[in-house]
């Protein structure tokens, strides 16, 4: 069906595209210049990187445009608003220079909401010392976020990311950092932290030994609050032979093993976002391989027009999922940034899509939650709909917040069937959440 370029019977080496090369892979060649052009367009703003697996072993050539992976990984000329792509689109045509396309792709990128939920405002911790840690994230009490600054980056992007900013050369929207002492320094100095999640990009990108140079650091540390690794990756998806047959895959494997050993729980939090991606030999053998170690894989993705947005493909992906001893964690609402008006669902529909997959699967798969909102003030659920005094309403929840006492607590918003996040949504009595006159004055506690 389509020209194999990688050998995948032996040990396959990586190899990546880019705007620099995209032009080079032979299915890219046969398609009209004026398609490659839009990926060069909204490349040029959003970040765009492939590699050979996702390539020949993912995306199915004979159905693209529409193909669910070819949408997921390939710039879609959807991506960027009219008056954006019109922008890049003439920056190219006028000319080739390198630093005058940054600066028009940099006055884009700002208008995209590049942090959102508060990431760089509300997030970042300071240690007892006054010192704020660049590469770090604590929203919830018990769990903080750690950017290595050796994993900013992925064996692939994904078309909808809401990291993107990490990927774009913007240095001062990039949350990086190198330091595990101070890691350490910050988790003892706040008790209240349990789980550690290492995020990105991808730690996976990461070389084992380095990765378990963060590890070691953690075990020797003896913290007597921490309880849980998480590892927030999608290399099983776009990668998975950095646990099958990557030259340092036993050191990664071992590294797993060591944490789980140490008696702390390594929850690795795998993204995949269609059926397809859990179709290979490869990514089966990876799953086995990465669950030998005692870690246990739960699975989460957005729900994403022009890709995911089928509820038989959820309940059957769900369904696979289990039966490869995953397990099913999050269905997420796409973030209110970069191309979220291209990839967006609105929550009404989010939810029925939602509910018409959990209700058919079985017991062991309903362990999902969602249609779920990483929103400024917390994870917010979009429960159902409701009618009261003749008046229809969206039920919704926490399911974590700034305030740990907001969790569960249900509240109401108008019926809008064209609402795509919690910011589109009105009260259904009042003039606000319960929640915001509390959130105003955290901001303002955070910003003097």
């Amino acid at each position: 069906m389509t020209y194999q370029e990688s050998v995948w019977d032996e040990s396959p080496s990586l190899k990546s595209y880019t705007l620099a090369n995209f032009r080079d892979i032979p299915q890219i060649e046969k398609l009209p210049e004026e398609k490659k052009f839009e990926m060069e367009v909204v490349g040029n703003v959003l970040p765009f990187k492939a590699n050979n697996y996702v390539v020949e072993q993912l995306i199915d050539w004979e159905k693209i445009p529409t193909d669910s992976m070819y949408v997921l990984t390939f710039p879609q000329k959807g991506m960027l608003k009219p008056e954006h792509y019109k922008l890049m689109e003439a920056t190219l045509q006028k000319t080739s220079d390198k630093k005058e396309i940054a600066e028009v792709a940099n006055q884009i990128r700002l208008q995209l909401n590049p942090h959102p939920a508060g990431q760089m405002e509300l997030n970042v911790p300071t240690l007892n010392d006054g010192t704020k840690l660049y590469g770090m994230q604590h929203k919830y009490k018990e769990t903080c976020l750690f950017f290595p600054s050796q994993s900013q980056t992925c064996h692939a992007y994904c078309s909808f990311c809401f990291r993107w900013p990490q990927f774009v050369g913007m240095d001062e929207m990039k949350f990086a950092m190198q330091e595990g002492q101070q890691l350490v320094q910050y988790v003892s100095e706040h008790p209240e932290i349990t789980d550690i999640l290492f995020t990105g990009g991808d730690p996976m990108i990461m070389k084992a030994k380095i990765f378990s140079k963060y590890i070691d650091t953690l075990i020797e540390a003896k913290l007597p609050n921490l309880r849980t690794i998480r590892i927030g990756t999608k290399a099983l998806s776009y990668w998975p032979y950095k646990f099958l047959t990557d030259s340092d895959s036993q050191e990664m494997l071992e590294t797993f093993t060591k944490i789980t050993d140490s008696g702390l729980h390594l929850a690795f939090m795998a993204h995949f976002n269609h059926l397809n991606e859990l179709s290979t030999p490869a990514v089966k053998a990876a799953i086995k391989e990465v669950r030998k170690t005692g870690a246990q894989i739960r699975t989460q993705s957005p729900l994403l027009a022009h890709i995911n947005d089928d509820a038989e493909m959820w309940a059957e992906m769900w369904r696979k999922q289990v039966q490869l001893g995953c397990i099913p964690y999050y269905m997420f609402v796409v973030r209110d940034t970069g191309a979220q008006h291209y990839f967006g669902v609105p929550l009404v529909r989010a939810y029925e899509i939602f509910i018409k997959a959990y209700s058919s699967v079985s017991g062991l798969a309903r362990t999902v939650r969602g249609p779920s909102m990483s929103a400024t003030p917390g994870k917010v659920q979009v429960v159902g709909t409701t009618e009261l005094n003749g008046e229809k309403l969206l039920i919704l929840r926490f399911l974590q917040g700034r305030n740990p006492d907001w969790a569960h607590k249900p509240f109401f918003a108008k019926y809008d069937e064209n609402a795509i996040w919690l910011d589109d949504l009105k009260p259904a009595s009042g003039e606000k959440f319960f929640f915001e006159e509390e959130l105003e004055q955290f901001k303002a506690s955070k910003t003097k």
